[in-house]
């Protein structure tokens, strides 16, 4: 590891961290509350995905739709507006949008053919944005004089990796650059998200052999044709399984690439000197 232990961690002139875990526990929340420290940079995969990778797809998306509409038609067409994604950190609904969700188009669905291209796409661009991290890091110190940085990843990150293989391009490129935090939740955060995200289901992005599989099932159990699936009835079937499917992906991250911190710990952070005193905990935990 880039620190070997607590003390390494603690001295450090220079402290980069890689944050990962399940969306809704806390990532993007601790790593807002670094950077308006004043001494971190926060790199959030999410926005660098939906203003690198994906903008001229969400962009374009976004046009096909105007451009049903005869008026926002003749004004694109003449140049006469702009249309564009007004994605910040704490908004990253554009990508979700796009990302989309397969099933009835009369429920907002789409093919499932088109639905796995922009899977696949998302996928792409989430590789290589975790791969940009180290050049974040250079850039946050050359060009704005950061002495930290924390890498705000998607909780979709375990789906790209192998965990059990220490040539995992992306795993040892990250290693080399920042220490790899899990915050790890409990069956108690697990049932929350799950209440949460069925008030509200959004568009997630999965394994392709896991998608697959739960897309085989879910027809067969419901008895239905793909076009008539509702397509926000499907991601709430799917929800739970996928974070089934992604814990022992994450715990395989943490045991072979990093630490772990509780969600419990990292939940009650208010500053730096909290941040650094429970990853320090975590790597003596680990020693």
């Amino acid at each position: 590891m880039l620190y070997e232990t607590a003390a390494d961690w603690r001295d450090a002139a220079r402290r980069h961290v890689v944050l990962f875990a399940m969306s809704g526990l806390g990532k993007t929340h601790v790593s807002s509350m670094l950077r308006q420290s004043g001494d971190w940079f926060h790199y959030s995969i999410d926005y660098r995905i939906g203003t690198r990778y994906m903008g001229e797809y969400i962009a374009d998306n976004a046009k096909a739709e105007a451009m049903k509409n005869p008026f926002l038609r003749e004004l694109l067409l003449s140049d006469s507006i702009y249309i564009g994604s007004n994605i910040t950190f704490e908004n990253l609904t554009p990508v979700s949008t796009y990302l989309g969700k397969p099933g009835d188009p009369a429920k907002g669905g789409m093919a499932m053919d088109s639905y796995r291209i922009r899977q696949d796409q998302f996928r792409r661009a989430e590789e290589q944005a975790l791969l940009d991290t180290g050049y974040f890091i250079e850039r946050a110190q050359q060009l704005y004089g950061y002495p930290h940085f924390v890498c705000d990843t998607g909780g979709s990150i375990c789906e790209w990796v192998n965990a059990g293989d220490p040539r995992d391009p992306i795993l040892g490129e990250l290693s080399r650059q920042a220490l790899m935090v899990w915050i790890r939740g409990s069956e108690a955060h697990t049932e929350e998200l799950i209440r949460r995200f069925d008030r509200a289901p959004k568009p997630m992005a999965y394994q392709p052999e896991f998608l697959e599989a739960a897309w085989t099932r879910y027809l067969d159990e419901k008895g239905i044709s793909e076009t008539a699936v509702d397509p926000d009835d499907f991601i709430r079937w799917t929800y739970a399984q996928a974070l089934a499917h992604r814990q022992p992906r994450y715990e395989e991250m943490a045991r072979n690439w990093g630490v772990t911190v509780e969600a419990s710990d990292m939940a009650t952070v208010r500053d730096e000197a909290d941040f650094v005193a429970v990853v320090a905990a975590a790597i003596d935990a680990r020693a």
